[in-house]
């Protein structure tokens, strides 16, 4: 998958997360928008929720997983992978091209329209078209600093903004404790 559309990284470390994304909105090689906020807290701040891909995909996302938290409000996952069997089902949903990164206090999940819901080993979640750029540079960081995830969030992405031309500066990083 090719995704020109913009960076979203989550760095789960020492008991807090938190989840960033960039402002930029590209039609074709067009900036549209440079600070869209493709970052977003639900279930009253709890769960934060980052989408990669179309827009309006990503908000029809977004308010279909909202729906699944309010369903099971308590349990991240159960909602993740009701979201993910409804949108590998769907008929509509199977073409809305997005990836989601959903993050709560003890979980953090990417989540494809292929059914995929995957956790990751090291805390670490990327995706949009700077998302290798953004997960390198947060685990070097992770790695070599001890820098809150917060701001290795915040110093990833801006090193994806200066690699990838569909990613800027107009960064958003919301962060749970």
């Amino acid at each position: 998958m090719t995704w020109h559309a913009t960076t979203i990284l989550s760095v789960r470390r020492e008991g807090k997360v938190a989840l960033g994304g960039d402002g930029q909105v590209t039609l074709g090689n067009q900036i549209m928008k440079a600070d869209a906020a493709k970052v977003r807290r639900l279930a009253g701040g709890r769960v934060l929720v980052g989408f990669a891909g179309s827009a309006a995909d990503g908000f029809a996302l977004l308010e279909r997983f909202e729906a699944k938290l309010k369903d099971h409000p308590e349990n991240v996952p159960r909602a993740a992978i009701e979201l993910a069997k409804q949108w590998r089902t769907d008929r509509a949903l199977r073409r809305l091209e997005a990836l989601l990164i959903v993050a709560d206090e003890k979980h953090s999940l990417l989540l494809s329209g292929s059914g995929d819901v995957i956790q990751p080993t090291d805390g670490i979640l990327a995706a949009g078209s700077g998302g290798a750029y953004g997960l390198a540079s947060a685990r070097a960081l992770v790695a070599h600093t001890e820098l809150p995830p917060g701001r290795i969030v915040r110093e990833s992405l801006k090193i994806a903004a200066g690699i990838d031309i569909y990613t800027n500066e107009s960064i958003t990083v919301e962060e749970l404790p």
